[in-house]
Parts: structure tokens; C-alpha cells; sequence
């Protein structure tokens, strides 16, 4: 047994979607991770596959939009759209989902966001924030599990002891803060004694993948999932490649059966029935079970410990919420440890995680239970109105609006109560509106500005913004991207910017690095410069 020591500032325990994201937004904030996953290689199952407009904003920021969507999956499914409901594959068809709620893959965001949907696999989306992160800077070991930690008093505040699966070598860990990625069960999680909240458990279901040729039955349609209703299973069908290789969602009812009663004769069996051909020839590649629940942690934090991804929530796979909810959680995170970290940022900008993260995850889980509640109406001939405290796709995207003290909200400017805002128009505590600007030259998003740093982005005729945004920068030795339109080759050349930003030509808006406007000022200020020094103080808790 040796007792190897290393430093670390984080420690990300736990390598699935939100633990890699962590470490890719870290290392791109030049904070390299050291990543720890118990289980010795990276899943082989596609799992969740739909990447939402705004988990794909955030893929485009680091420079991987281009990479995802040349995966093999991606383009295998580019043309794939719509949600059906069908007594199988072969079968008459019952309904689709046509709710104004719903965003399919090949509604026009244009106006909304320089990016969109992609489908891609789970284990293809992964290897490529891998690739990126390790390039980054950030490092992973696989097979090691986390066997104890402790927080500290002093600069390195946690201390942990980490396991070797195959050698049963052990090795102490230090770190400035652990990042808690282990998923729903997460003993991080127990071990703080944070509990959890919401309706719990929704469904069980078991996920069959497997291959057989069903291009007679699926034709030419080419659909996102087709829910079947027969005799013999309720279930879901997901075309991986529209040839040979599918998912399908069984339910099944755990105080009845367990998993292992799904023999491969069994799966191959549903499989049958779910594609409405009796003797189809069907190879069963796996089979894993999982439990549909509507859950989210009490407290995403505690101490120099954070939670994130399914340790921090959980929710129906139903509008494809989850894993892109933990991306932006490790997003949310991530820029905010880099400042504290690099002393641009006092430690309380860190209570802003869970201020901002925990009740966005708490409405979105809330919105994911809704929709799996509607999804039985497809089959209905004549179906009854969807639930009305049903927020549309794209408000839960783009539409989550935090207020904690790291923005900087006017009174009067807080917008609707509640997390989800249908106009965020700019406000602080929201994601910068997209509109197309130009860049010496080149039509560029607004999103696209704001990637590593704090921007403060301005009117054309607010000099005095721009002056006293790089005295205050100075003075409080914090990096500022300054831009004012009109200046390096910055222009609105559709005249766009004032009004979706809800500022005149003299105003400004800081917008933080995670790309969430903290403040802004409708026109010029007397005392700009200590306004601005105020501003960036208050939202970096200096």
C-alpha cells in the first residue's frame, strides 16, 4: 500500500456528462482538474442522446461545436425530428407531439440562438469533452474510487484518500475544492448529510439496445422516438443510426419483477412487439435499468463541496433536461472557482452556485415531471389540453433568470417572480440575448462573446463606459473585455443590440463569463468609474 500525495486544485469525483463538463470549463478557465471515475472505462451505452440550443451554445464557446456534430451519430440523426405515438413500428400510428410547449429539433431558433439541437449519443458526446479537457490541461483516472475526504481549515481544504480498483494502491489528494459528479445516489452528497426534494420516483424503466433491420417498418420517416401502446409493452423506440441499431424504454414495476427476470429471449421478445414483426431476428447488445424520478438536492454545496449533474438533480428524460442541465451547472461552476482561485474573486462568489443553480434545477426538474405526465396523451384520440403551468422548450433553455448577489439587479428590473422569464430582454440574472453582430468584418453572435472573461459590452455613443470600465478593471485588478460598437471593428449592422439588450446608445451591460448579463445601465452615469469599481466588487464578492 503506498501513500502517494498530490495537489490539486479540484477534485472532480466522477466522470460522466457533468463531471467532464466540469473539467472541460475548468481547464478552458486554465484550472486544470483532476477527474476520478470508479468504473475503468467511459460508458459504451448511447444513453441520452439530445443536446439542447443552449448545452450547444456552451459546446461552441470551447470550440467544439464543429466536433460533436461530425460525430457519427450526429450525422447519422441530423434529419431525424418529431415525437409519435404508434401501436408498434408496423402499426397504426395514434398521435404525435404537436404541443406549442414543444420545440422539435427543426423549429426555427434563428432569432434566438446562433446554434441548435444535435443528437448525438451519450458515448460519442462524451470521448470529445474528454479529448478537449485532457488537451486543456485537466487529467483522469479511471478504476479509482474515492474512499474517504475531509474538509480543513487552511489554503488546501480538502484532504482524500483515492483507491487504485486493481492494485488496491491507495493515494492521499489534496485540493482547494471537490466537485461532487457521482451521480443520483452520490455518497459525497450522504457523507455531507444533504439531503433531497421533489416528487422521487416517476417510473422504472429498463433500456434495451440492440440491432435488427427495420428499415422496411420505419420507411421513410425519420423521428426523434416513437412511443408504441400495445398488448404486450408500453414502451419507446429511438432509431440510433435509422438502420440497424435502436434504443427501446421498457416500463416495468420493480415490486413486481426485478431486471434480471429481462432475460436476452425477453428483450429480444419486446423488441418484437415494439416493432410490430412477430418473427423479427433481433441481436441484443445490453440491457440496463433505471429509475425515472423527479428529485433535487437540498443544498447544492457545502463548504469547499459541490454538487452537480444527477448528485445535484434528477428528472424524466422527457424534454431532454437532464444531462444538459448538469452541463450548465458545471458551466455555472466553473468560471466562478477559476476567479476565486486566481484571486480575481472574493470565496463568497462561490454561494452563488447553489443561489443560482439549485432552484433553476428545482423548476427544470418540475418542468421534465410535466411533460412526462403529458406524453400518455399521444395515444389519446381526442386529447385533453396540455397542462398549462407547462413553460415553452425555449423558456427553459434560455429563459432561467438567477438572482443572487453575483448580479447586480436595479429595482424594478427583477422581471416576473419565479425562475422562468418568457422576455428576459437583457434583464440581469439572464443569459445575453443572441443578435448578429459584426466583427471586423464577420457576422459573429453576441453569445460569441462572451467565453473566459467579464465583457463589458457598450453603445455606440457610451465612451464614458468604456473609460471608466478599464479604471475600474485597474483599480480592481480584475481581466475586462471592454467592447463599444464602433470601436475595433465592433458594429450592429442591423440595429438590433440596443433594444434586445434594453439599453440606449449611451448604456452598458456587464456580462459574465458564463454568458449571464450581471448588470446594466440604460444610459450614461456622472460617476461611471465608481459605478462600475461598485459593480465589479459587488459580483465578484471583493
Amino acid at each position: 500500500m503506498s501513500r502517494k500525495q498530490q495537489h490539486t486544485p479540484v477534485l472532480v469525483v466522477g466522470a460522466g456528462l457533468a463531471g467532464l463538463s466540469t473539467a472541460l470549463f475548468l481547464a478552458w478557465h486554465e484550472v486544470p482538474a483532476l477527474v476520478v471515475e470508479r468504473h475503468r472505462g467511459m460508458s459504451p451505452h448511447p444513453r441520452a442522446r439530445g443536446i439542447n440550443p443552449r448545452a450547444m451554445e456552451l459546446m461552441r464557446s470551447v470550440g467544439l461545436e464543429e466536433e460533436v456534430r461530425a460525430t457519427e451519430s450526429a450525422r447519422a440523426l441530423a434529419g431525424n425530428s418529431g415525437v409519435y405515438a404508434a401501436q408498434s413500428l408496423a402499426g397504426h400510428q395514434l398521435g404525435a407531439l404537436h404541443e406549442q410547449y414543444f420545440m422539435d429539433v427543426r423549429t426555427d431558433l434563428s432569432g434566438l440562438t446562433p446554434t441548435g439541437w444535435c443528437l448525438c449519443h451519450q458515448d460519442e458526446f462524451e470521448p470529445v469533452i474528454r479529448r478537449r479537457a485532457e488537451e486543456l490541461g485537466s487529467r483522469f483516472r479511471y478504476g479509482t474510487e474515492l474512499v474517504s475526504f475531509r474538509q480543513e481549515e487552511g489554503e488546501h481544504g480538502i484532504t482524500a484518500e483515492l483507491r487504485d480498483r486493481d492494485t488496491g494502491e491507495t493515494s492521499v489528494v489534496t485540493a482547494d475544492y471537490l466537485v461532487a459528479a457521482d451521480g443520483p445516489a452520490s455518497p459525497i452528497r450522504a457523507q455531507l448529510g444533504i439531503g433531497v426534494e421533489g416528487p422521487g420516483t416517476t417510473g422504472h424503466f429498463l433500456n434495451i439496445h440492440f440491432e435488427a433491420d427495420l428499415a422496411e417498418q420505419l420507411g421513410e420517416r425519420r423521428f426523434i422516438m416513437c412511443y408504441t401502446f400495445n398488448d404486450d409493452l408500453r414502451g419507446a423506440l429511438m432509431p440510433l443510426d435509422n438502420a440497424r441499431r435502436w434504443l427501446l424504454h421498457v416500463t416495468f414495476d420493480p415490486a413486481s419483477e426485478d431486471p434480471e427476470s429481462f432475460t436476452e429471449e425477453r428483450c429480444r421478445d419486446l423488441v418484437r412487439a415494439a416493432a410490430g414483426v412477430p418473427d423479427l431476428d433481433v441481436k441484443v447488445i445490453g440491457a440496463m435499468p433505471w429509475e425515472a424520478a423527479g428529485r433535487w438536492a437540498a443544498s447544492f454545496g457545502s463548504g469547499r463541496v459541490f454538487v452537480i449533474g444527477d448528485a445535484a438533480h434528477v428528472m424524466p428524460p422527457s424534454g431532454a433536461f437532464g444531462s444538459n442541465t448538469g452541463v450548465q451547472d458545471a458551466h455555472n461552476l466553473a468560471w466562478k472557482l477559476a476567479a476565486v482561485l486566481s484571486g480575481q474573486a472574493g470565496p463568497a462568489l462561490l454561494d452563488s452556485y447553489d443561489a443560482e443553480r439549485r432552484p433553476v434545477g428545482a423548476a427544470t426538474v418540475e418542468q421534465a415531471v410535466l411533460r412526462s405526465k403529458d406524453r400518455p396523451r399521444l395515444a389519446d384520440k381526442e386529447p385533453a389540453p396540455s397542462n398549462p403551468a407547462i413553460h415553452a422548450d425555449t423558456e427553459v433553455w434560455f429563459g432561467g433568470q438567477y438572482r443572487s448577489a453575483a448580479v447586480v439587479a436595479p429595482a424594478g428590473d427583477d422581471g416576473p417572480d419565479g425562475v422562468w422569464n418568457p422576455l428576459p430582454g437583457g434583464r440581469p440574472g439572464t443569459r445575453a440575448p443572441h443578435v448578429v453582430l459584426e466583427r471586423a468584418g464577420v457576422r459573429v453572435s453576441a453569445v460569441d462573446l462572451f467565453t473566459r472573461n467579464l465583457v463589458l459590452l457598450a453603445g455606440a455613443d457610451a465612451q464614458a463606459w468604456t473609460g471608466a470600465g478599464r479604471a475600474a478593471a485597474r483599480l480592481l485588478g480584475v481581466t475586462l473585455d471592454v467592447l463599444r460598437f464602433g470601436e475595433d471593428g465592433l458594429a450592429d449592422p442591423d440595429g438590433s443590440w440596443n433594444a434586445a439588450y434594453g439599453v440606449g446608445p449611451q448604456g452598458a451591460v456587464l456580462v459574465r463569463p458564463d454568458g449571464v448579463v450581471a448588470w446594466r445601465s440604460e444610459g450614461a452615469h456622472a460617476e461611471a468609474a465608481a459605478v462600475l469599481a461598485g459593480v465589479l466588487a459587488h459580483v465578484l464578492a471583493r
